[in-house]
């Protein structure tokens, strides 16, 4: 059996000590997330989060570092999830275009009105990921590397 994990990514913006998050309908429930979503084909890791916060949020997002590399398995789902989480800024909101289906909307939230029982994650994710930012980690951009499929071509012919 091939084990294929769900590539996504997610992104961390901090405006005055909120943070932006998505609320969205899943399986009937309203929960909160990180704006997020799957690595689309031919893509790369900050162009993913860029459309992604735009799809889920209406905001223009620009990458700054990478704050963490998460594997995560829901058990419910039997689905594992690799995650790479983005800090970055908030430039511009798109009040007028729509987002994708399910989400509710964008809001600002502070880590202690995420961590309040009344609310409802979406995972764990959500709040490992702020806490991770919140800790001061942040890696490089360059830390992540998309090959021109060309350049494989050339190396698998000279194997």
């Amino acid at each position: 059996m091939t084990w294929t994990p769900h590539v996504t990514v997610a992104a961390i913006a901090e405006q005055d000590q909120r943070f932006l998050v998505v609320e969205e309908k899943i399986r009937g429930r309203l929960v909160v997330n990180n704006p997020a979503g799957h690595l689309e084909a031919g893509e790369s890791f900050a162009d993913a989060v860029r459309r992604e916060t735009l799809e889920e949020a209406g905001w223009e997002f620009e990458p700054q570092a990478i704050t963490g590399i998460y594997l995560w398995t829901n058990v419910t789902l039997q689905t594992t999830f690799l995650r790479i989480t983005f800090y970055g800024h908030c430039i511009r909101q798109h009040k007028e275009r729509p987002l994708d289906a399910g989400i509710v909307g964008p809001k600002w939230m502070t880590r202690a009105e995420l961590a309040r029982p009344s609310v409802q994650l979406r995972s764990p994710l959500v709040l490992r990921c702020i806490d991770d930012y919140l800790a001061g980690r942040r890696f490089p951009l360059n830390l992540l590397a998309r090959l021109d499929p060309a350049a494989s071509k050339l190396t698998a012919a000279r194997g």
